[in-house]
């Protein structure tokens, strides 16, 4: 059984289910999915919307409904505002999901392409986690382990046994001033030591399409990192019509003069505004890298 945990509210519920329509679009016919959707707010429709997600593969959907009171401490946390809470569930996924021992987690704002049985079968050895390498530069700079936490293979049986959970909580509490990103932040410095690199294909994280962690055009999984989402009217995420693929196997489709809008209108909003804010792109040499890897060698 492949296990899959997300977390999302109301708001994130359309995108979550996109991420859950294309890991199931992509899936192998031999693939069995377990899906952990951890959230404090979901109502019946969003859930129903979920549930319908099982007429592309079969697969189990479970709704884990959080406490926030669990959460209180990192509450005052005091980083990027468009970070919500449930982006915290994570931390305590060994305590919610008590009865599973590995997990892979998604966050919202990612298309997978490929199967996941793969990356959910990784080597961890010691590690307690795997995760792609994150596209900060400076960060990476400080700790050349420094992971995405969008993209996690998790051993939650290693973090019960060392009692992690506590170890965040503690390590959150003594740093709170001074933490910058989030529970992200929190992971990387507590598993420093512990945490696997796997290949950067399972996490290609994209602001546009210039500012990429990789150029390649074959992305496992995409992680759409910028503030902007595709979703967003106008916004550069590349390849923003890969999300609107899967969009369209969910019962968020769009109709026919949706597409137009988020289609072809937005395409040339999003390029009009993207010459108005960058107008000398081609002169920066990573526009060409780019280009040279995603249209004339593909890698």
């Amino acid at each position: 059984m492949i296990n899959i945990c997300l977390a999302c509210d109301e708001n994130y519920s359309k995108h979550a289910g996109v991420a859950i329509a294309s890991v199931l679009a992509n899936a192998e016919e031999d693939d069995k999915i377990s899906f952990f959707i951890l959230s404090d707010s979901l109502n019946d429709e969003c859930k129903n919307k979920i549930l319908q997600l099982k007429n592309i593969k079969d697969c189990e959907i479970n709704f884990i409904e959080v406490d926030k009171a669990l959460f209180k401490d990192y509450q005052n946390i005091k980083t990027h505002e468009y970070i919500p809470l449930c982006g915290y569930y994570r931390l305590k996924m060994a305590t919610l999901l008590n009865n599973i021992d590995r997990v892979i987690y998604l966050d919202c704002d990612i298309v997978v392409n490929k199967s996941l049985k793969e990356f959910f079968n990784t080597d961890l050895t010691q590690n307690i986690i795997a995760g792609v390498s994150d596209i900060n530069k400076r960060m990476l700079k400080k700790n050349p382990f420094y992971i995405n936490t969008g993209v996690l293979l998790i051993d939650l049986m290693k973090i019960r046994e060392q009692n992690i959970e506590n170890d965040f909580l503690n390590w959150t509490i003594k740093n709170i001033e001074t933490i910058k990103m989030g529970d992200q932040e929190i992971i990387n410095e507590v598993l420093k030591g512990k945490i696997k690199l796997v290949d950067e294909k399972w996490n290609v994280q994209s602001s546009n399409f210039t500012n990429r962690s990789s150029y390649t055009s074959h992305p496992y999984i995409i992680h759409y990192v910028s503030r902007r989402k595709p979703w967003h009217f106008g916004s550069f995420s590349y390849p923003k019509r890969t999300y609107f693929k899967y969009l369209q196997l969910t019962p968020w489709a769009l109709d026919d003069k949706e597409k137009s809008h988020w289609y072809l209108k937005n395409d040339i909003i999003s390029m009009l505004k993207y010459i108005f804010h960058r107008p000398l792109f081609f002169l920066r040499p990573n526009f060409y890298k780019a280009f040279y890897y995603t249209y004339i060698r593909p890698y």
